[in-house]
């Protein structure tokens, strides 16, 4: 249940703060598919779990935003 936790934690913070952890994690994607590509990544699965907070993380900007309207 790591995943849940994770959502719960993202469901009490703020938007401002949704985008900057958003910000982190595409910058972590970024260096990880780079250590992917020169053969210096050991755990490839920690690429799929980041795409997988992206998606979590824009998931919850998008549900504030329509929930604000």
């Amino acid at each position: 249940m790591k995943s849940k936790n994770y959502t719960d934690e993202l469901q009490t913070k703020s938007t401002d703060e949704l985008i900057i952890d958003l910000e982190a994690a595409k910058k972590e994607l970024f260096n990880l598919r780079f250590q992917n590509a020169t053969n210096q990544l050991d755990n490839t699965s920690r690429i799929k779990e980041v795409r997988r907070n992206i998606a979590r993380i824009q998931t919850v900007i998008t549900e504030k935003a329509n929930a604000a309207q």
